[in-house]
């Protein structure tokens, strides 16, 4: 049986419902992106992505208020929400994702320890969404790994509700 927060269950999804989706990555440098188009027939729905690894690309790149940096961090609920909300902005998506955390095994602090990590996603429909993990001291190869397998749980569980009430103008 598939995995339900697979890529593939993704593409199948948006694709069906003709949804184009679009990635904003830092912490995982790319590595969602690549899990996407791995799947053959994933530029029916796969727009593109970028990686913000700094402050100064997510203010440049997706839009990411100054002050909301300043005030709240990178690796913040506030920063993923711009994050998604300017991704899908910029490349025109009908539903976006963003990722942001320390992956370490540096970088950590006792407020924002090693492993934390907040997934926001943002759509036409619906207003954006933000959930927000702490992963723990895994390695950076399992954050990304798990850290994208969230992201994927989270974009399919939003396509799934395209179309279960009148999509927003």
């Amino acid at each position: 049986m598939s995995d339900p927060c697979d890529a593939r269950t993704l593409v199948r999804l948006c694709g069906e419902k003709g949804l184009k989706i679009s990635t904003a990555e830092s912490c995982t440098g790319g590595y969602l992106s690549s899990r996407i188009t791995d799947v053959p027939g994933s530029s029916s729905c796969y727009i593109g992505g970028v990686v913000t690894y700094s402050n100064e690309s997510k203010e440049s790149l997706l839009g990411v208020s100054k002050d909301t940096l300043a005030l709240h961090g990178a690796v913040s609920r506030e920063t993923a929400i711009e994050m998604a909300t300017g991704c899908m902005r910029l490349f025109d998506a009908d539903l976006s994702v963003s990722l942001t955390g320390i992956a370490g095994p540096t970088g950590g602090t006792k407020e924002k320890p090693m492993g934390r990590l907040f997934i926001a996603v943002s759509s036409r429909w619906e207003d954006p969404i933000c959930e927000g993990f702490n992963l723990g001291s895994i390695g950076r190869g399992r954050f990304k790994c798990e850290s994208s397998k969230r992201a994927l749980g989270m974009m399919i569980g939003r396509a799934r509700g395209y179309g279960s009430a009148d999509p927003m103008p």
